[in-house]
């Protein structure tokens, strides 16, 4: 039996792949599936089942390419009723993978068709639980974003989850290993754990909402309190998961089309694309193409495009460093963003060489703005993290300005007004100089290493800390 865990950090997304004997299958598989493919022929396996918990939300699931390409049956739990050929299981019904066995478990909550998958070895003892978005490490699924698909209010769905958790998971036994679908940074969850599996003995101790003495109000006041407003472009993956997307083969080709500089400005004009560049942060304030936006690709990239960009079908043009283009274009397409039309070869020297226009943002170290701050106490501080970051803990005088909500602290701006801007270690703090830039603010400063460098300087005031977990 080979059970192993395929961890996306970018997305806190976790795939599994199972094998017994030479049958495998695959769980919430990411859209790019070679991976799997290749690792099932190297294992001398048959990919024979496709299992999705539910229809997610955050990433587009590579479960139809997977299938066409294997021959494999896609799986979903009861209520699941999506646009192309799959076996809609019900409620306790086992299926055979080599000598194990995997049970449905239907655990409605976070989305009315979600299931769990447990797993029985050959002498039927159970060794784990698939409990994709119904229960993570630390905290359970959201049960706010199926609320127009099942016509259901949150407290409802929360209930709901209530009755899940209660009656088909904790009666199992404590040395089960749980193995959920997303890990701390995901938005489908509000506390989930850095850590991505766990016992379910001590998830049964440790995780909030599993508490032996919660009754169900106090459970659904628990779950629902603290929610943010999720991500526009969920329920777009999520008709997209449904309903079927395009070839992962046919995106990556058109992504990765090498354009010229001249090629690549006349596509700009033309097509109204955003221009995405995606190196870091630090790069990108020395020199950057005039109204683009930086998302570097080394951070949690793919959600940020998600958050940020309203429009799945957004025509996007790529400024990357050398040789990671078929990298940014992958990345994008597994939150669904399927219309990059090519990236600018030779990346921004090409266009420096040209003799393009080049445009840069200011940055400052933290202790060049403390000294600026001690000869001029009202400058303007911009904390453009989390409201709960901010509240835990800031530098006294800040304003929050969440990047997440960024349309709406347009407004409270003054684009004649110079503005400090950071965040916890300046990758936020480059998205939102960048994004504001392309409207106009030019008055806008970037604090190089963020809040972290601004504490550790030990010349700033910070407020005492509170611990986020007592904010939920």
């Amino acid at each position: 039996m080979k059970i192993e865990q395929i961890y996306t950090g970018c997305l806190a997304q976790g795939a599994y792949y199972i094998q017994s004997g030479t049958e495998a299958a695959v769980i919430d598989p990411l859209r790019e599936i070679q991976p799997y493919i290749t690792k099932a022929a190297a294992n001398g396996a048959t990919i024979k089942y496709i299992f999705e918990t539910h229809f997610h939300a955050d990433f587009v699931s590579g479960h139809i390419d997977l299938a066409k390409a294997t021959g494999a049956t896609i799986v979903y739990g009861p209520l699941a009723a999506p646009a192309f050929a799959a076996h809609i299981a019900t409620d306790g019904e086992e299926l055979k993978l080599g000598d194990l066995s995997i049970k449905v478990l239907h655990t409605p909550g976070h989305t009315m068709e979600s299931a769990c998958y447990l797993l029985s070895d050959k002498t039927g003892k159970d060794i784990a639980l698939f409990s994709g978005d119904t229960l993570f490490i630390g905290d359970v699924g959201r049960p706010d974003l199926a609320q127009k698909a099942a016509h259901m209010t949150q407290e409802e769905l929360a209930g709901t989850l209530y009755d899940s958790l209660r009656n088909k998971i904790l009666p199992l036994a404590d040395d089960i290993i749980v193995y959920p679908a997303h890990g701390a940074g995901s938005a489908c969850g509000k506390n989930m754990s850095k850590e991505t599996t766990d016992s379910l003995g001590h998830q049964k101790l440790t995780n909030y909402a599993l508490r032996a003495n919660m009754g169900r109000e106090e459970f659904i006041r628990e779950v629902t309190r603290g929610l943010m407003p999720p991500p526009g472009y969920f329920p777009l993956n999520v008709k997209m998961n449904k309903e079927g997307y395009e070839n992962i083969a046919d995106v990556l080709k058109q992504g990765t089309q090498p354009l010229g500089v001249e090629a690549f400005e006349v596509a700009a004009n033309e097509t109204g694309a955003l221009l995405l560049d995606t190196r870091a942060p630090e790069l990108f304030a020395q020199g950057f193409i005039p109204n683009s936006v930086n998302i570097g690709i080394d951070g949690s990239f793919a959600p940020w495009v998600g958050a940020l960009v309203p429009d799945i079908h957004q025509p996007i043009l790529i400024i990357a460093d050398a040789g990671r283009e078929e990298e940014v274009v992958t990345r994008l397409a597994r939150v669904g963003y399927d219309h990059s039309i090519g990236y600018l070869q030779g990346g921004i020297d090409a266009w420096k060489q040209a003799g393009k226009e080049i445009d840069s943002i200011t940055s400052i170290s933290a202790d060049e703005l403390a000294e600026r701050l001690a000869k001029d106490p009202s400058l303007a501080i911009a904390d453009v993290r989390k409201e709960s970051e901010y509240v835990s803990e800031h530098v006294s005088g800040a304003e929050n300005l969440p990047l997440d909500y960024i349309n709406d602290q347009v407004a409270k701006l003054d684009k004649n007004k110079t503005y400090y801007i950071h965040c916890a270690g300046g990758y936020r703090s480059m998205i939102f100089n960048s994004i504001l830039r392309a409207r106009g603010f030019d008055q806008l400063i970037d604090v190089k290493g963020g809040f972290k460098a601004m504490k550790d300087s030990g010349r700033f005031t910070i407020t005492d800390y509170v611990c986020p977990t007592t904010m939920l």
